[in-house]
C-alpha cells in the first residue's frame, strides 16, 4: 500500500521507529520492499534530488507504487534533503508521497517561510512534509549539507519552527553526522529529551543513522524518535559487494549482470531487515 509518512507513523504507533532507507539506484528498490514484506513492517524509501533526476521522478514513483501494492507493504516515497522548492513541487506532482524541505543552513525566519510554502503545496496533495532545524553536518550523495558538525538544534528554534510551519516531522541535530561510518556519533540525550517533551505531536527524525551505535539506536527508539535514516551503509555495502562480484575470476563478457548485481541487492535486503529489528520496541 502506497501511503504518506504520517499514515505510516499512525500505523506503526507504539511499535517502534520506522526506518527510512536511501535509494541509490533503481536495482535496489525490489530488495528494499521485499525486506519490509518479509518483516511485515512499514518502510520509507527516500531519494536525493540527484537520484530522482538520474532515475526519473515518474519511473521511481511507478516502480515503488507497483511494488508496494504487489507486496502489500505500507510504503512511502520521500524526497530527502531538498533545498529547491520547485523540485519539491515536481516531486509532489509526479506522485511522491512525502517530501523534506531542508532550509537548515538558512536564517531561521527564511527557513520557516520557505517550509510554510512547501507545507501549503503538499497539504493540497495529501503529501507529508519533513523540515529541519539545526544543520546536520556531513555529506550525503556527494552534496555537502553542512560543514559545521556541532550545530545542535536549539530548543526554542525547534519549538517556533514546528509551531509556525505545521510540519509533520522534524529532523533535529543531536550529534549525528551524514556519511559517518568510520566512527560512532555521540548523542546528546538531554537535548533529545527536551525536544521530545516540548514538540508535542511533531515526529522527530534522526539523520546520519549509519554513524550511530546499536545501543544508541535502541535508546533513540525508546526515547521517541519516529524515523531513522540509513543511507551511507547501504551505498557502501552495495559498492563493496559489487567490487567483489565484478572482479571475480568467474566473470566473462557473457556473464549476466543479474548474477553480478544480485548479491549486492541481497546484502541491501539483509541490512534493512537488521535495522528493522533494531528499530522495533
Amino acid at each position: 500500500m502506497y501511503k504518506n509518512m504520517v499514515e505510516l507513523f499512525e500505523e506503526f504507533e507504539g511499535k517502534g521507529t520506522i526506518g527510512a532507507f536511501n535509494v541509490h539506484c533503481l536495482e535496489m528498490v525490489p530488495a528494499m520492499i521485499k525486506a519490509a514484506e518479509e518483516m511485515q513492517v512499514p518502510i520509507i524509501l527516500q531519494t536525493s534530488l540527484g537520484t530522482a533526476e538520474y532515475i526519473g521522478f515518474e519511473l521511481l514513483v511507478a516502480v515503488v507504487r507497483a511494488l508496494a501494492e504487489k507486496e502489500k507493504v505500507s510504503t512511502a516515497l520521500h524526497m530527502d534533503h531538498c533545498r529547491d522548492i520547485e523540485a519539491l513541487k515536481k516531486a509532489i506532482d509526479c506522485g511522491y508521497s512525502s517530501v523534506m524541505y531542508d532550509g537548515s543552513v538558512l536564517p531561521l525566519e527564511e527557513n520557516i517561510q520557505n517550509t510554510k510554502r512547501v507545507v501549503s503545496y503538499a497539504r493540497a496533495h495529501n503529501v507529508s512534509v519533513e523540515g529541519e532545524v539545526g544543520a546536520i553536518g556531513g555529506t550525503e550523495d556527494g552534496v555537502v549539507l553542512s560543514k559545521d558538525e556541532n550545530m545542535y538544534t536549539r530548543l526554542e528554534d525547534a519549538m517556533r519552527f514546528a509551531r509556525e510551519t505545521g510540519v509533520d516531522a522534524l529532523a533535529v541535530s543531536i550529534g549525528t553526522t551524514h556519511g559517518q561510518y568510520k566512527s560512532k556519533a555521540k548523542i546528546n540525550y538531554e537535548l533529545l529529551d527536551d525536544l521530545r517533551a516540548e514538540l508535542g505531536d511533531v515526529r522527530l527524525v534522526l539523520h546520519g543513522g549509519t554513524g550511530v551505535a546499536d545501543e544508541d539506536m535502541r535508546q533513540c527508539v525508546k526515547k521517541g524518535m519516529k524515523k531513522i535514516n540509513v543511507g551511507t551503509e547501504l551505498n557502501k555495502s552495495y559498492i563493496d559487494v559489487v567490487r567483489t562480484t565484478f572482479t571475480s575470476d568467474e566473470v566473462t563478457p557473457l556473464t549476466s549482470l543479474r548474477r553480478l548485481l544480485g548479491p549486492a541487492n541481497d546484502r541491501v535486503k539483509e541490512i534493512i531487515k537488521e535495522k528493522m529489528v533494531l528499530f522495533q520496541l
